[in-house]
């Protein structure tokens, strides 16, 4: 398997890739990840704490599959509110989950989610060997 990640001449450069290429492995799609713990509490009372269980969550999940963040290709992710302090938070947690690795990525602000305290879903789409 081998993933080729391209940001074309002409785009912004960011903390994503514009365009993710994969050739051969296995795909993983993981549903959206919200702050909620086993039980299916909602754990976090702040944007910052929400996505730091997120990305715990998301971590679970793939790890069930066999994969890890460096195998995630496409990644979505659904913000409560939006504002330019939540996608700065968000920037900075994904940064230390992620380190280096910027799979193509979307960010979309959205009035709800599935319950009313929860601030942020991340959904993710994964390949490995």
């Amino acid at each position: 398997m081998s993933v080729q990640y391209i940001d074309p001449p002409g785009l912004s450069r960011g903390s994503y890739s514009h365009v993710a290429v994969v050739t051969g492995g296995r795909t993983i799609h993981v549903s959206g990840q919200v702050s909620m713990d086993e039980q299916g509490r909602v754990v976090g009372t702040t944007f910052e704490a929400q996505a730091e269980r997120v990305l715990e969550n998301l971590k679970l999940a793939l790890a069930a599959a066999g994969a890890e963040l460096r195998h995630v290709v496409k990644m979505n992710t659904y913000v409560r509110d939006l504002t330019s302090s939540r996608v700065k938070a968000f920037r900075e947690i994904r940064g230390r989950h992620f380190g280096e690795h910027k799979p193509a990525s979307t960010l979309v602000g959205t009035p709800a989610l599935v319950h009313e305290d929860l601030m942020i879903e991340v959904e993710v789409v994964a390949v490995v060997d």
